[in-house]
Formats: C-alpha cells, sequence, structure tokens
C-alpha cells in the first residue's frame, strides 16, 4: 500500500490535471486522497509545498513510466533508450495522461508564479540535460551546446505535441510518428556538425 504522503500525491496530480493549478483545492485534494485536510497539511505545510511536491512526483513517475524496462530483457541500444525516453511519453495510458496534463497545468500557473516557475525551470532544465546526455551517446562527436540546442528542441515539440493529443488536436499514432520524424532530424544534424 502507498504510503499517505504518496497517496496525497497521486491524488494531487489527478486533481490538477482534472482542475489545473488553480482549482487545487486543500479539501478536494483531502477527498479525493481519502485523508483529513490536517494530514495534507501535515505532509506538505502550505499549498506550495504541495505544488512543489506533486512536480517532483510527476517527474518521478515519468522517469519511472520511460526506464523501466525488462530485467531480462538485453540493454537497449543508445538510440532505442533515446527514443524510449521521449516516445514512452506519448502513451495512451491514465498514468501518462495524468502525468502530461498535470505538467502542463503546472507549466501555464507558472506563467504567473514566481516560485513555481523557478521549480518548472529546474526540472525542465533536468528533463533537457537528460535528452542531451542521450543524444550524446547517440552522437558522440557533437559539441554540448549542440547537444543541449537539440534536446530543447524535442522536448518543447514533446510538450506541444502532447498538449495538441491530449486536447484532440492529433491522434496519439501521428503524435509518436512527428516525434520520431524529430528524433530523426535532430541526429542527422548533429551527424553533420
Amino acid at each position: 500500500m502507498a504510503s499517505r504522503s504518496t497517496q496525497i500525491l497521486e491524488a494531487a496530480a489527478r486533481v490538477i490535471a482534472r482542475r489545473g493549478v488553480r482549482g487545487l483545492r486543500v479539501e478536494e485534494l483531502a477527498a479525493e486522497a481519502g485523508v483529513s485536510t490536517a494530514l495534507i497539511y501535515y505532509h506538505f505545510k502550505d499549498r506550495t509545498g504541495i505544488l512543489r511536491q506533486t512536480l517532483e512526483f510527476i517527474n518521478k513517475r515519468a522517469e519511472r513510466y520511460t526506464t523501466s524496462r525488462d530485467p531480462d530483457a538485453p540493454a537497449p541500444s543508445p538510440r532505442e533508450e533515446l527514443d524510449d525516453t521521449l516516445l514512452l511519453e506519448l502513451q495512451d495510458t491514465v498514468e501518462v495522461r495524468e502525468n502530461s496534463s498535470a505538467w502542463g497545468e503546472l507549466r501555464a500557473s507558472a506563467v504567473f508564479d514566481e516560485e513555481l516557475r523557478e521549480d518548472l525551470a529546474r526540472a525542465t532544465l533536468t528533463w533537457v540535460q537528460d535528452v542531451a546526455a542521450l543524444l550524446g551517446q547517440v552522437q558522440p562527436m557533437a559539441s554540448a551546446s549542440s547537444l543541449a540546442a537539440a534536446a530543447e528542441r524535442l522536448t518543447a515539440l514533446l510538450e506541444g505535441l502532447s498538449m495538441r493529443w491530449l486536447s484532440g488536436g492529433i491522434r496519439i499514432d501521428h503524435a509518436r510518428d512527428l516525434m520520431r520524424g524529430a528524433i530523426d532530424a535532430e541526429l542527422a544534424r548533429l551527424g553533420q556538425i
């Protein structure tokens, strides 16, 4: 059974995905998590603490579903690992839909919330650095600045494709095809530099 704080964070991700950051009310979160509001304040102190911890939670959850592999399967090639890391963000599962929706809501709210903006900028930077490192494994001769720029473009595109897919603007298979094409284009570009 999940710990109480994990149970609350799972509920917070659901509420934020459904109602947005502005719609997050501690009372509703408590009802969703099946706990008291006092317990939420005990674990997270205030609304800012809830948002920070939820951002961290969805990042860790995304890392789990984009990197988990069958321990008996052969190790993936660097290219397969890169593809998995990006394309597994476009899966039609409750967990991915919830994570992507909550991430989008947190990003939108960060426009008006400086503290949240800083937390989100740090999380985004970590994500970009992780993708740049994967790109560097595929194209080891590329410069650090070229890898960072390619990772920036790929992660930004992935966020946009995810929002279009989640909002019904494109089908998931089309979003995945577009992402694959972008990965190919970035790797080709890095190979020419």
